[in-house]
């Protein structure tokens, strides 16, 4: 059984400095407190006092476990999440992905969490959550009472935008796919179910929702020899990669390649051409997970999932020009 001795070891510290740090007292230096916290979460050291005044104290403040700040597609979401907590007399702490999401998760230094960090494992929300420290994750499916997997609804568009392809008249269709997570299986099931279900087959091609992946699968189906009369992208930013490649090629979308993303992110409509994709409320995303956080906190009301609804956008990129 790991005791405070071991973390003071772990740490370089003497006991007694441990104790203050894990028990918030004394006079001890940013950089030594933090060395102690790392060094308690590495042993998976609960002090019990500690433990006991985390249970009675609240603290009226959300975490915010985000992958990062940058970009309108996560600054919608927290707009939408700070909305609600204007409204309220409690406060917003917003971690990206570093090492503190984990300390202040592990300790408890929030009321409730809401989670979009693919670093942070299920493993640890699993165990973390409870009636008194909800969590809403927004990037997994986790079955929990006191968990609510708050998705998009990435059938609903995607089944439109194979709809709008097949209905133009595509039939020899790529797909490219993101980085492994339920919203690009998801969204390449659906696709692919619904290609089956008019007996095509759709060659899959991997990238990793980054503009440069995009802009490789491109390249790569480029060399195939054949080209496709439409690819889907899993996101925006991979469609733009594609977009340019095609740019580069010579090619035109959507005469010679119809093209559609995901995300609808702002520069989707600015772009030559236009690019169509499916699009959801990410301030509505961010808003109803805090809604729902705060009601259990406030009220124990139990979590109710259900799915953000998505709509396919229908721009320059993939509409026909007769």
């Amino acid at each position: 059984m790991t005791t405070i001795r071991d973390v003071a070891k772990r740490a370089g510290v003497s006991v007694t400095t441990a104790s203050y740090v894990l028990n918030n007292t004394g006079n001890i230096s940013a950089a030594t407190r933090l060395r102690v916290m790392e060094a308690a979460e590495e042993l998976n050291y609960h002090p019990n006092a500690f433990a006991r005044h985390l249970k009675k104290v609240k603290t009226r403040t959300i975490g915010v476990f985000i992958s990062r700040f940058g970009g309108a597609f996560y600054e919608e979401i927290l707009e939408g999440i700070h909305d609600v907590i204007l409204n309220t007399d409690y406060e917003l702490i917003v971690s990206p992905e570093t090492r503190s999401p984990r300390r202040l998760l592990h300790y408890r230094q929030v009321d409730g969490a809401i989670v979009f960090d693919s670093k942070i494992p299920d493993v640890s929300v699993l165990k973390l959550a409870s009636r008194r420290f909800p969590i809403v994750v927004l990037d997994r499916l986790l079955q929990n009472d006191f968990i609510l997997p708050l998705l998009l609804d990435n059938s609903q568009g995607v089944r439109e935008a194979f709809q709008h392809l097949y209905g133009q008249g595509a039939r020899r269709i790529a797909f490219v796919a993101g980085a492994p997570s339920i919203d690009n299986t998801e969204r390449m099931e659906t696709f692919l179910a619904e290609a089956k279900q008019h007996g095509l087959t759709v060659p899959l091609y991997q990238g990793n929702f980054t503009e440069g992946s995009g802009y490789e699968a491109a390249q790569t189906i480029f060399q195939s020899g054949e080209l496709p009369q439409a690819v889907f992208c899993a996101n925006d930013q991979m469609a733009i990669g594609f977009l340019r490649a095609m740019h580069e090629r010579g090619l035109r979308a959507p005469q010679d390649i119809a093209v559609v993303g995901f995300d609808d992110i702002p520069i989707a409509r600015y772009m030559q051409p236009s690019l169509s994709t499916v699009g959801a409320s990410r301030f509505e995303w961010g808003a109803a997970a805090t809604r729902q956080l705060l009601d259990f906190l406030e009220n124990n009301t139990p979590f109710q999932p259900y799915r953000i609804p998505t709509h396919f956008i229908a721009r320059e990129s993939s509409v026909a020009r007769h």
